[in-house]
């Protein structure tokens, strides 16, 4: 007789979020089915909540934790330090109690610009900076601490500018494509040769799952999880506007201090705006002006000497954006989300171009039966009414 094999239990806090949901999907549906995942929204288990932490994970004795779950770029600091530090240090408390693997999903945002970086190198803990960096390097070095400490089975991975589909709130690379197909970027807000690293979100879970089976090896360990050549920034927007055939931004590249006036100028408008009951909030492209004018590489040589292998290494952000700009456009232009974008490149089927145009031509024609939109449930197999007794009414 063959011995049913343990089911495997997860939790993965942040699941509907771009990393969060992809790990999610692929624990989900790519997996063997002896791993169950549980992603709890924040009604179940808030990070905020100490004891909503330690009340779900005591019920429900995972065999690892992942945690992806951070609070938007811009919080305010006490968000920040709550979800993205505190939040993350008790689901590391909650892992070492149970003895468990915790996996940390980190940012660049904790390293300095330069090139070729590397896992030990970081930002030293400054008061100036983001509540976004800050958190993400406090909780990198707590949980290194607590693994000296008290023994902490724990993998902290690295990602540089995330890409990939289903990103709905529309942040990092995303918002970099938004922001040239609505045509809000007129000229280059950037330099020639200023380069960055990327990630590519469909690879992340692969990785996951690689530590999780290989503990030995990734025990208290950092990665760089990036794709080992990186991009242009000028290059890459380049090539956007190719694919999308806009004329903007034009080859006009806006000097660092002329950027920092401007944006300097905006932000006292906001102040100005906010005296007099208008709530506004800086746009994402310039809270982090001086990214767009500072290389920040960081080395992958780690990640490729370890044993994982990347399946698709063909899979780049270039060899990725023909697929994504279709995706991305498609959604944003159901949502009435692009306002200065060539309309040509997005052209709906006919009978959604009556629906804009011609809604009683459309309907006349679906009355007559010229246009048959609906599923035809006269295929379906009718449902067995395994009752002998009629159905009652109510």
């Amino acid at each position: 007789m063959m011995q049913k094999q343990k089911k495997i239990r997860g939790i993965i806090a942040g699941g509907s979020g771009m990393i969060g949901g992809a790990l999610v999907h692929y624990f989900n549906k790519c997996c063997p089915n002896n791993i169950e995942i549980l992603s709890p929204n924040s009604k179940k288990m808030s990070l905020a909540v100490p004891e909503d932490i330690e009340r779900y994970t005591n019920k429900w004795k995972p065999d690892f934790i992942i945690n992806a779950a951070i609070a938007a770029i811009d919080s305010d600091p006490q968000l920040a330090y709550t979800i993205n530090y505190i939040g993350s240090i008790n689901l590391a408390k909650a892992a070492l109690k149970l003895q468990i693997p915790y996996i940390f999903i980190s940012s660049a945002a904790t390293l300095p610009s330069g090139n070729l970086l590397t896992e030990e190198q970081t930002l030293d803990l400054d008061a100036n900076l983001s509540n976004y960096a800050k958190s993400k390097l406090m909780s990198e070095l707590t949980l290194r601490h607590m693994a000296e400490q008290d023994g902490l089975d724990f993998t902290t991975i690295r990602l540089a500018i995330v890409y990939g589909k289903h990103d709905h709130k529309t942040q990092g690379f995303h918002r970099l494509l938004y922001s040239v197909a609505d045509q809000a970027m007129p000229i280059f807000l950037t330099a020639k040769g200023i380069q960055h690293s990327y990630s590519n979100a469909g690879k992340v879970p692969l990785f996951v799952h690689h530590t999780l089976q290989n503990r030995a090896e990734f025990s208290g360990q950092v990665y760089n999880f990036v794709d080992p050549k990186p991009v242009e920034l000028v290059h890459l927007i380049q090539t956007i506007k190719s694919f999308l055939g806009v004329s903007k931004p034009r080859n006009i590249f806006v000097p660092l201090r002329i950027a920092n006036f401007g944006a300097n100028c905006l932000k006292s408008l906001l102040k100005t705006l906010l005296k007099i009951g208008i709530d506004a909030k800086m746009p994402p492209e310039l809270m982090f002006l001086d990214q767009f004018y500072e290389s920040q590489t960081l080395d992958a040589g780690k990640l490729q000497r370890s044993s994982f292998s990347d399946p698709c290494p063909e899979q780049t952000i270039f060899a990725e954006l023909p697929e994504m700009i279709e995706y991305y456009i498609s959604r944003w232009e159901q949502r009435n989300m692009l306002s200065g974008f060539n309309d040509e490149f997005f052209v709906p089927r006919e009978d959604v171009q009556q629906f804009i145009k011609k809604p009683h031509h459309l309907l006349q024609k679906i009355h007559d039966g010229d246009f048959r939109p609906f599923l035809n449930f006269s295929e379906l197999p009718k449902k067995q009414n395994k009752s002998k007794e009629p159905p009652s009414t109510v």
